[in-house]
């Protein structure tokens, strides 16, 4: 494993019976990066989470945490890990300082350390005004915070949120984004979710799971793995369309003012429209390849339409 990649997880499996719950999925994040995980409604965000994080056995696959094998030490392993799973552990007559000091405890944070652990805790998620308060009477959006520095009161190296903006109003999920952008900064967060808008804002990669399966992993913007690429072209003197539609491999999508939007299979395509272009004399002044947007992506993949970019 690279130095800075702290999760690697191959071949991740998951059966319940004779039932594929979750299929051969690859993932690596590295320190300083935001992995989303992306899906619909029972695709496998949760299930895959809960493999990851040592709560559930996969049925086939191997998980690394910093090196360290989940499956063979998993004490070990799970001290570089925090988890906040989507119904945040909360026990709602405790106090916020007195619920951190006991998951510092849980954590196994020694006795000696626990209190600095704790006030870090509350510094790094926005909760040391509300620290002497029960957590009942915190909104939502401070709930879901005590949630996340539960998660990070041992000073984790990856910390791993299931649907951490769920069910919060448009304020709290904003200043949840902040505190996500805020943890990044020393450490790795992974976070499932299937609001494509907040994957976009806060991911450096996306994995999208359906049915079970991983059909997509890259960029939120950027189309690795589709199965066309787009490219906006313009020419001097642009050809006939009915000339461009012959081209193999190449598929006109759009009329453009002195050229074509186009969609290809190959990149032997593209260089064969090129060579045309070159060889016909229709001076072609500009190729720039449209990038899709993650809902584009997330439609391909999902359901197979190639929305226009």
């Amino acid at each position: 494993m690279p130095e800075d990649r702290l999760l690697e997880a191959r071949h991740l499996a998951r059966h319940y019976g004779g039932r594929e719950a979750v299929s051969d999925v690859n993932l690596h994040v590295n320190r300083g990066e935001v992995l989303g995980l992306l899906g619909l409604n029972g695709a496998g965000k949760t299930t895959t989470l809960r493999m990851l994080c040592g709560t559930l056995a996969p049925s086939a696959g191997e998980i690394r945490l910093c090196g360290i094998d989940l499956l063979e030490s998993p004490i070990m392993a799970k001290r570089q890990l925090g988890y906040l799973p989507e119904i945040p552990p909360l026990y709602p007559d405790t106090r916020v300082r007195e619920y951190l000091h006991y998951a510092a405890t849980l954590r196994r944070v020694p006795r000696r350390d626990r209190r600095v652990a704790v006030d870090a805790a509350l510094e790094a998620t926005g909760l040391a005004d509300v620290a002497h308060r029960l957590i009942r009477n915190l909104s939502k959006g401070y709930q879901q915070r005590v949630g996340i520095a539960q998660a990070v009161v041992h000073s984790p190296a990856l910390v791993v949120l299931d649907e951490p903006t769920a069910g919060l109003d448009p304020q709290q999920v904003q200043d949840i984004r902040k505190l996500i952008q805020r943890l990044q900064r020393d450490r790795a967060v992974i976070f499932s979710s299937h609001i494509l808008g907040e994957v976009q804002a806060l991911c450096d990669r996306v994995v999208i799971l359906h049915q079970g399966r991983q059909v997509y992993a890259g960029a939120p913007q950027g189309g690795e793995s589709r199965v066309t690429r787009s490219f906006s072209l313009r020419f001097r003197s642009s050809p006939p369309l009915e000339v461009m539609a012959v081209v193999p491999g190449v598929e006109v999508t759009e009329r453009l003012s002195n050229g074509y939007r186009i969609e290809i299979g190959l990149d032997s395509a593209l260089d064969a429209l090129v060579a045309l272009s070159v060889e016909e004399g229709w001076g072609l002044v500009e190729l720039t390849e449209v990038r899709p947007t993650l809902e584009q992506v997330f439609l391909e993949v999902t359901t197979g339409r190639v929305e226009a970019a």
